[in-house]
Order: C-alpha cells, then structure tokens, then sequence
C-alpha cells in the first residue's frame, strides 16, 4: 500500500474517452484525488462517483483534480460516465489488468478489482492523504473535504483511515 509522505506511482491510463491520461501531468499545477472504485454500474459506486460529481468536483476550483479508476474497460467506462455525467476523467486500469491498482495496493487478487481507496496528492506528487474501504463501504465525502481543506491550509497533520 502506498504510504503517506511516499512519491505517488505514476502511471498512464486511457480515460472514458480513449483519451491518455497520467498522473504527471498534474504535478506542479494540482492536487489530484485519485479515486479507486470496484466497478462501474453497481450501486456504491454509482452513488460515489455521482456525489464526487455533485458535491465536491462541482465545488472545487481548478486547483484540484479528480481522477477516478477501476478495472472496467474504456467502452464500459464511457457508457458510465456518460449516463452518470461524469466530467471528470473515469480512467480504465483494464489492462494490463489492474497494474495501477497493484502499484496503490488496492487490488484484490482474489476478487480481480481495486477496492476503494482514494489518494490525495499534492502538487509535488507525494500522498497526503489516504483512505480505503471494503467493496461495499461508501468512503465519507467529508472526510475528503477536510483532507483537502487540510493540504491546502498548510496542515502538516495527515490523515489516514484504512
């Protein structure tokens, strides 16, 4: 599992949109949330992801990014996105299958998906911040509020919840 204070992986994946995506391209212009979530489709994490949409990527400036990754291919992860109206990047970690999940410690071998777990990294690339719940335990939306109200006010205090 990837610790707080540690660099975050980087790592380049194709969004909903087939478009590539990585995590470094961010540096040095945003905080990123990275969102590991089970699967498109199903219940909680329909519910998360439109809460992330309604709640706090609505709410946020450009300042921070929100990424949001699962195990589901690009076609599956356009139709979501679509019919969910996610905006921000829904990125496929298909194949290889789920290397950038392994890479965050989040991937369930026995199960063949990411569980959810969500990062937030700094502008400067290192987690700040980290939590993971089970496959069926929705993550608390403040509890990202105050991660980020946190590394935005300087807070050297980090959070974690595993």
């Amino acid at each position: 599992m990837v610790e707080i204070g540690e660099v975050a992986p980087d790592f380049e994946l194709r969004d909903q949109h087939g478009q590539t995506v990585r995590l470094s391209d961010h540096r040095g212009r945003h905080e990123v949330l990275v969102v590991f979530f089970p699967f498109a489709f199903t219940p909680t994490c329909t519910g998360e992801l439109g809460e992330l949409r309604d709640e706090l990527a609505a709410a946020l400036d450009d300042g921070t990014a929100v990424l949001a990754v699962s195990c589901d291919p690009v076609s599956a992860l356009r139709v979501f996105a679509e019919q969910q109206g996610l905006q921000y990047p829904v990125l496929s970690d298909f194949w290889p299958h789920g290397k950038v999940s392994r890479a965050y410690g989040v991937f369930l071998e026995h199960l063949g998906f990411a569980t959810r777990g969500s990062f937030l990294v700094d502008r400067a690339g290192v987690v700040r911040w980290r939590v993971v719940n089970g496959p069926g335990e929705a993550r608390s939306l403040d509890e990202y509020r105050s991660a980020i109200a946190a590394l935005r006010g300087g807070d050297a205090r980090d959070a974690e919840r595993v």
